[in-house]
């Protein structure tokens, strides 16, 4: 699979440091590699690979990311997967 790009700055993913613990389950979960764990809390390393899954906020226990599942790329890709919708969002090409 291609390296997809969501469209710049318009992800909905939020990190709330402040709430952060370090735990890195965010950056466990994350398929695109979107957080890191360092000094001692996660970090958002590229906002614009977020696909908007979900997972990171899903397995946050300290609830210090948020973001707008079922929106954009990844619910697309999903819908289609399971036969609901084309597997596309329109933003990239698909052959």
């Amino acid at each position: 699979m291609p390296d997809l790009r969501y469209i710049p700055n318009v992800v909905t993913l939020e990190l709330d440091a402040e709430k952060c613990t370090g735990c890195g389950r965010c950056a466990e979960v994350c398929p695109h590699g979107v957080l890191v764990v360092e000094n001692p809390t996660a970090r958002i390393v590229d906002r614009d690979a977020c696909m908007e899954c979900g997972a990171c906020a899903r397995n946050c226990p300290a609830q210090a990311l948020s973001v707008n599942a079922g929106v954009g790329c990844a619910a697309a890709v999903l819908a289609g997967a399971v036969g609901r919708a084309e597997s596309s969002c329109g933003c990239c090409e698909t052959s």
